[in-house]
């Protein structure tokens, strides 16, 4: 059995490629040209095969993408080829579910502000001064500061697309003592974490519910567009969206809208319609939008992740077993 490897993997990754590929046949090519030639009788295939090394391919079974998502790796030749797709789902789920709560935490804590507030020298609590409990008195009536920050286990969070990485958002939501519910299409529960996983069709149901909404969801198209101002106007007027799936997922001009109209509390976005996110964009001047540029997967040691992930499917495939992470290349996921 031969596998390629292309773009070239480094040193260090090829030799642990190396070792979960046993006595199978390894081409690592540094240029195309060369994995135009090695193609033609490799069994399997990591990183980014494109038409043209498709069409050269004679013995091809199986095609490992380097990536989770598959909006930008997918073609129609690909998607009708026999052969077996597999992505990296999981690479990421556990880095981008703290990255979400982080931005949980920001929201019910009012950290992102008291950060903007440190930079000016200013102490104020949210809420206003004036609200604060003397020593005096002590804690005698429920305030202005207190309203303005949330307790976590008050609070519940709906997750929309409940795979690795909404599974692993799930679990740390629960691990806060939140109140969770997810939306997915074909994952029925969450272990230890939800019973019962909801249909799409519930979305408006989730969204009437939740404190704290969070897109986990793939590009698909279903998933285009799918939130615009209808969905925020079921959202509760003190709600938070989270987007870390697809920027088009959302429509940002129906959000920005629902954003200066007080439809819900705030956003927390990784992923844009556009990027980078032109300067000229509202959401860099509203005190109640967290921006971050496309980073919530970033971590030093997802190579080695990545080449486990890889490893245990070489190891599948020559033990004839059946391998983790098969997609639908028609859904992409």
């Amino acid at each position: 059995m031969k596998l390629l490897l292309f773009p070239e993997v480094e040193p260090a990754r090829l030799e642990l490629i190396r070792e979960a590929a046993d006595e199978m046949q390894v081409a690592n090519a540094p240029d195309v040209e060369t994995a135009l030639v090695e193609i033609t009788d490799a069994e399997a295939f990591f990183g980014k095969i494109t038409p043209e090394l498709l069409a050269a391919a004679e013995r091809l079974q199986w095609v490992q993408s380097p990536t989770a998502s598959l909006e930008h790796y997918l073609f129609d030749e690909l998607i009708e080829h026999p052969c077996k797709l597999s992505n990296m789902r999981g690479l990421f789920s556990d880095v981008i579910a703290d990255h979400v709560m982080g931005y949980v935490l920001c929201f019910a804590r009012n950290l992102h502000r008291y950060v903007q507030q440190q930079m000016e020298a200013k102490w104020e609590p949210i809420g206003g001064e004036a609200g604060r409990s003397t020593f005096t008195h002590g804690p005698h009536a429920v305030s202005d500061i207190d309203r303005a920050h949330l307790h976590l286990s008050d609070c519940s969070m709906g997750v929309i697309g409940t795979g690795k990485i909404g599974a692993e958002i799930c679990r740390r939501a629960h691990a806060f003592g939140m109140t969770v519910r997810g939306i997915d299409p074909i994952c029925r529960e969450v272990p230890g974490v939800i019973a019962e996983v909801w249909s799409p069709e519930r979305l408006p149901d989730l969204l009437a519910a939740s404190d704290f909404v969070v897109i986990a969801a793939p590009h698909t198209p279903e998933t285009y567009k799918l939130f615009r101002s209808r969905q925020f106007r079921q959202m509760k007027r003190s709600a938070y969206l989270i987007n870390i799936g697809r920027g088009v997922i959302v429509d940002l001009a129906d959000l920005t809208a629902a954003l200066q109209a007080g439809e819900i509390a705030g956003a927390a976005l990784d992923v844009f319609e556009t990027e980078p996110l032109p300067p000229d964009s509202p959401f860099w001047t509203l005190e109640n939008v967290i921006i971050t540029p496309h980073c919530s997967a970033v971590y030093e040691g997802w190579e080695r992740r990545s080449v486990e992930i890889f490893g245990d499917n070489l190891a599948r495939r020559l033990r004839g077993e059946p391998l983790e992470n098969i997609v639908d290349p028609v859904r992409g996921y």
